[in-house]
């Protein structure tokens, strides 16, 4: 199965797909960080900066050839030679996952509207490469409608790619990749297209409504054809004890019920990399704060083993003093006393001592969480201070990250670990190539949906087998 991956990042979505046995003839990605990230994994050896300096400089054609380009999409669709060489390989499927939070039917009429540039891009690249199926990733914001009368991205977008030459019958759906064996919820939109002839050789049929993935065991209903099974039963989910608990650097941490079972799975030989870790913790740094931040972290902890909301540190910000403490005491009546962190460390005897120390840590930041030992992960994000470990006073470190991800421990990422919010537009940091990436938990069972419907319907075919009554619907149980 030959694939290329546009807006590519890091490689999660590739590392699945390889995983499930297909080949990468292209990688597209802008930011050098996150291409070096991906060709470092993925193709070949990229750890000597220089040597990625020199590659970065190369011109297009040498870098298609070497199957990882670092530019913008645009570069490549003006490239006529190259685009008819990539056409020429009879691709399987193109996947990515083009920013679309602003796509709208309506932006082939307005060419200029950046929101609009990059999702029609890559159409363009689906209708002249014609590959047999479509991938595109994104974010559950893309579903939110603009208006009464204006549809969503999501559903603009799904509608533009079953129009796209030569036509593509489509299969939009709601998945999240704790469903999928990722100790993490992360929800994301897919849409999935199979090139017309391909869906009536395999009799592929899709549905209208959107689909939304569960736990197996909760699935009462004939899966769709295009849709990545789930691999989960409800019973099974994983949790952030599951992914990290050798991780910690207290040393002191409690073994989860799947731990050992997960992190093999973090270092099974099936995953297809360039390269082995040789039992190093690669991207396993763990971050420094300065004393106030710690001892906000230490409060955070108590707080959320006392069942209570680290809001109280931000919503009490303003106010008199006498007013912002009768609102701390009010919030903390009926915690335990006295008090301690995870770690050990004494927080105080009684309510008033930790009505002093609510009250001395206050913050107008509101968006940082403790995540919870003995569930999956929120979302991981692009910030690595929004999220707080359950046990040390610190944020997580990339590669616990990268296992609620799911990346495997083989998997290294370069560049800078993280860097300052004024250089979040142009820079891609390691912290923000695993925000962003696709789980590889959830790309493995895409790829593995892509290669049961490919097989189905040889290249050289445009139809099923007549004498073949059953759909491809009917054979996947």
């Amino acid at each position: 199965m030959k694939y290329v991956d546009l807006f590519s990042g890091c490689g999660g979505l590739s590392l699945g797909l390889e995983r499930a046995g297909a080949e990468l003839i292209l990688a597209v990605e802008k930011s050098d960080m996150a291409a070096r990230t991906f060709y470092h994994n993925l193709v070949g050896d990229m750890s000597d900066s220089r040597k990625w300096q020199n590659y970065v400089g190369r011109s297009v054609r040498e870098q298609v050839e070497s199957r990882v380009l670092v530019n913008e999409l645009g570069v490549l669709l003006g490239s006529d030679d190259t685009m008819a060489e990539l056409a020429a390989e009879s691709l399987d499927f193109v996947v990515g996952g083009p920013p679309c939070q602003g796509f709208s039917l309506a932006g082939r009429r307005n060419p200029q509207d950046i929101r609009n540039q990059l999702p029609w891009q890559f159409l363009e690249f689906v209708e002249r490469t014609r590959p047999r199926a479509v991938v595109i990733e994104n974010v559950v914001g893309m579903g939110r409608r603009f208006s009464s009368e204006e549809e969503s991205s999501f559903n603009q977008l799904r509608l533009a790619l079953a129009e796209t030459e030569p036509g593509y019958v489509v299969q939009a759906m709601e998945v999240n990749a704790v469903h999928y064996g990722a100790p993490q919820h992360r929800p994301r939109l897919l849409i999935v297209g199979l090139r017309r002839d391909v869906a009536d050789g395999a009799l592929v049929k899709t549905s209208s409504s959107i689909w939304k993935s569960n736990f197996i065991d909760l699935i009462d209903e004939v899966l769709p054809a295009l849709v990545p099974v789930p691999t989960l039963k409800s019973n099974e989910v994983r949790t952030v004890g599951d992914a990290i608990a050798d991780l910690n650097f207290l040393g002191n941490s409690e073994y989860a019920r799947n731990h050992e079972e997960y992190v093999k799975t973090m270092s099974d030989e099936q995953w297809r990399l360039s390269k082995k870790a040789k039992g190093e913790k690669l991207n396993h740094v763990r971050r420094r704060h300065n004393e106030r931040t710690v001892s906000r972290f230490r409060l955070y902890q108590y707080l959320a083993n006392q069942g209570l909301s680290p809001r109280i540190l931000s919503q009490t910000a303003d106010g008199s003093d006498t007013e912002v403490q009768n609102r701390i005491r009010l919030q903390l009546q009926g915690a335990d006393f006295p008090a301690y962190a995870p770690d050990g460390t004494h927080l105080g005897d009684n309510l008033e001592e930790i009505v002093q120390m609510v009250f001395g840590l206050r913050t107008k930041k509101h968006s940082q969480r403790v995540l919870a030992w003995a569930e999956p992960a929120r979302t991981v994000v692009t910030l690595p201070d929004d999220y707080v470990h359950p046990l040390d006073p610190r944020v997580f470190s990339v590669r616990e990250l990268a296992r609620f991800q799911g990346f495997p421990d083989d998997f290294e990422f370069l560049g800078k670990e993280t860097t300052g919010a004024h250089r979040r537009r142009v820079e891609v940091p390691q912290y923000s190539q695993v925000g962003n990436a696709v789980s590889p938990h959830l790309s493995w069972a895409v790829g593995k949906m892509l290669r049961r419907v490919l097989e189905a319907v040889p290249p050289s075919c445009d139809a099923f087998d007549s004498g073949n009554e059953r759909s491809l619907v009917d054979s996947i149980f």
